[in-house]
């Protein structure tokens, strides 16, 4: 199995980063599992978000690269991997060329477990990804993240910014409070029956409220529905996994609650030279797609917006629009198109004040904090930012 141990790519790498991130406790033993697929010299990295495998980035692995066979499935069965392109090229983004790697974020799946909350924090996974990309002789990546992992991935981008070749950032936020989806009588009852749920079949269930819309779920294809066929999917997979441990969701919660980009790291990213696609499901439930619109605007002019009708799993609900879209922002790098050309914001529209807060508020009701949350959670807060994606490697 491709592990990468985390304490071996510790040293200068991480000189400049604050004491708490770069305390070597917080990685002594610690493995990131990981799988490779395709082959090229454009790598692409994807960062899962919270309670999510690997396997959750199947939709994207196939259309970046043309596989789902992962690289060391290729080698252990003899084949040589190269990716296959579909007829003339046509549906299949990236094709030959694409090397992608996913992997399991500590706290879940078959990454290391560490049982203190201390060790979780979205710039600690970030040193685990950049320690990765140091494990596969990785100098530079595109990286795509979805949720918290696309959190994860700001702050990789931030320090370590010539290392970035373009970011993609699904169904982000901006940590702590935006984490909190608005409060209506449906997300209290998704949250309920989230806390509440035991097995893979009860844990299935609400998965599928929160990650798609009901028009999604209800659609036929063939002689079932699209949630009953995706019910037994999901069952499948968190069987064959487990549940997450009990260590790994609240320390993955708690990288999430600590979670803020400040105005420095906001420039970094900004000034790099890099460009930044923000991708949203309109009707995600978890993560309100204003947060994301918000962090776009404070990312121009080398962001764009792509907002698509969806929920928090707009990757699998949308896959065809989601894949184009990160082909397109392979190919602009690619090609070094200027971010005027790229950003499809209106000019001179950001409303970003120096007080950091949008002149248009899509939830003017929803009052945000100024100052930096504490670590003390709310009550039910763990259910509500645990609505992220369970993983769905059979999806």
């Amino acid at each position: 199995m491709p592990f990468c141990e985390v304490a071996k790519h510790q040293g200068s790498l991480y000189d400049g980063v604050d004491a708490s991130a770069n305390n070597s406790s917080n990685n002594n033993g610690i493995k990131i599992f990981y799988r490779t697929y395709g082959h090229g010299t454009t790598k692409v990295l994807l960062v899962i978000g919270l309670a999510g495998t690997h396997g959750s980035w199947g939709p994207q692995i196939k259309g970046l690269t043309g596989e789902e066979r992962s690289n060391d499935d290729d080698e252990k069965d003899g084949m040589t991997g190269v990716a296959q392109s579909g007829d003339n090229g046509e549906d299949v983004y990236g094709g030959n060329g694409v090397q992608v790697c996913a992997f399991d974020n500590r706290g879940m799946g078959r990454s290391s477990v560490p049982t203190k909350n201390s060790e979780y924090s979205t710039k600690i996974m970030a040193k685990d990804a950049i320690a990765l990309m140091d494990h596969l002789g990785w100098k530079k990546a595109h990286v795509f993240g979805h949720s918290m992992g696309a959190m994860i991935a700001c702050k990789l981008a931030a320090m370590v910014p010539d290392r970035v070749l373009s970011l993609a950032l699904l169904n982000v936020t901006g940590g702590g409070f935006e984490c909190l989806p608005k409060l209506d009588r449906r997300t209290i009852s998704v949250a309920i029956r989230f806390l509440k749920a035991k097995t893979p079949e009860q844990r299935a269930a609400v998965d599928l409220d929160t990650h798609y819309t009901k028009e999604y779920l209800d659609e036929y294809v063939g002689p079932s529905t699209r949630r009953a066929i995706l019910y037994q999917e999901y069952v499948k997979s968190i069987s064959s996994t487990g549940m997450q441990s009990s260590y790994g969701f609240d320390g993955q919660v708690n990288a999430c609650w600590t979670h803020k980009m400040t105005r420095t790291e906001i420039e970094l990213i900004r000034s790099a030279g890099f460009l930044v696609s923000v991708m949203h499901g309109r009707h995600d439930i978890i993560a309100p797609i204003y947060y994301a619109r918000r962090l776009a605007e404070k990312l121009l002019p080398v962001a764009r917006m792509v907002d698509l009708h969806g929920g928090h799993l707009v990757s699998h609900e949308r896959t065809k629009e989601v894949n184009q879209a990160l082909h397109e922002l392979i190919n602009a790098s690619e090609t070094k198109m200027s971010p005027q050309d790229w950003s499809n914001f209106p000019k001179k529209s950001s409303r970003w004040s120096e007080k950091g807060l949008l002149l248009v508020c899509s939830q003017p009701e929803l009052n945000l904090p100024s100052h930096e949350p504490t670590v003390n959670k709310p009550p039910f807060f763990s259910g509500f930012i645990g609505l992220f994606p369970q993983c769905c490697d059979s999806l």
